[in-house]
């Protein structure tokens, strides 16, 4: 869900006078589930959706634990927060330096730092792979409801699996949506970023976006994928729980940008090819599914 132009300035405006920033001369970053915009100062701030108020304050949380356990992550400024501007959770950021999406290598450092760390004090809840992903078939207008269906099936089908999935490491804090577009360079180093999925839950989930990248999308090659592995020392595609946090990951990335999907024309074919692939109506994986947003 989009809020319009005009609305999201007016929420912009509302929650800076509340934390005293001024949102004079403010620049859009990213429009989309959750607004991102820059205001003078270096200052980024990220208009989450109506009713997120409990993950913008784990949020702003997990990064102030960061901070304190040395790993390097976007830092939330120090001001009370988050605040609430007509409904909305808004959170307030160290605008980063000039970088790019950080490297395989990058995100495989990142999560060898936040693994092991104990869990925090505060309550950070249960990995859920499948959060939201209900609301966004229904939201997928643009699909048949054929697919809409079976994807409502699939769904099903892998939350029974889910409830019954193989042991594998001891679980840990985990990042929820590890991958190269959450991990920026600056010219310091690697960063995380992107704290909404942070939760308690087996570590295998966060190896299985890069995995993925390569068994999936090719967009990793299968040198750079073994350089992953030997650095973090674990191969999650010869896990027996594998085929079901891919299955489950799959279908995060395809209902994504179904739902975008249907009121971004230009996005309907790429979603589309997801269903198909899913569905095995298309050419054997590796398949090569394009970004959105």
């Amino acid at each position: 869900m989009m809020i319009s132009a005009g609305r999201s300035s007016a929420v912009l405006a509302e929650a800076c006078a509340a934390a005293g920033f001024d949102a004079t001369g403010a620049e859009p970053v990213r429009l989309a589930e959750n607004e991102i915009w820059r205001v003078p100062g270096r200052v980024i701030v990220r208009i989450a959706r109506p009713g997120q108020w409990r993950a913008a304050v784990r949020e702003v949380q997990v990064a102030r634990w960061l901070a304190e356990n040395a790993v390097p992550a976007v830092r939330a400024l120090p001001v009370d927060q988050p605040v609430e501007a007509s409904g909305h959770p808004v959170t307030f950021w160290e605008e980063l330096p000039p970088h790019e999406n950080g490297s395989v290598r990058d995100v495989v450092y990142l999560l060898k730092l936040l693994h092991p760390l104990p869990t925090p004090d505060f309550p950070l809840g249960r990995l859920d792979p499948f959060v939201r992903v209900d609301e966004r078939i229904d939201a997928a207008t643009s699909l048949s409801e054929d697919d809409r269906n079976w994807l409502r099936e699939r769904l099903a089908k892998l939350k029974e699996q889910w409830a019954q999935r193989p042991a594998g490491r001891p679980e840990c804090v985990v990042h929820g949506d590890a991958w190269v577009g959450n991990v920026p360079r600056t010219a310091q180093g690697p960063l995380l970023m992107d704290f909404e999925r942070v939760s308690i839950g087996p570590p295998e989930w966060d190896l299985v976006s890069t995995a993925l990248k390569m068994t999936t999308t090719g967009a990793v090659t299968e040198e750079e994928y073994a350089e992953f592995c030997t650095e973090y020392g674990m191969d999650v595609t010869q896990w027996e729980g594998y085929e079901l946090l891919a299955g489950a990951r799959e279908l995060r990335m395809t209902t994504y940008a179904a739902q975008h999907a249907a009121t971004r024309p230009e996005w309907r074919a790429e979603a589309q090819y997801r269903v198909d692939c899913l569905r095995g109506r298309t050419e054997p994986r590796p398949w090569r599914w394009k970004g959105i947003m």
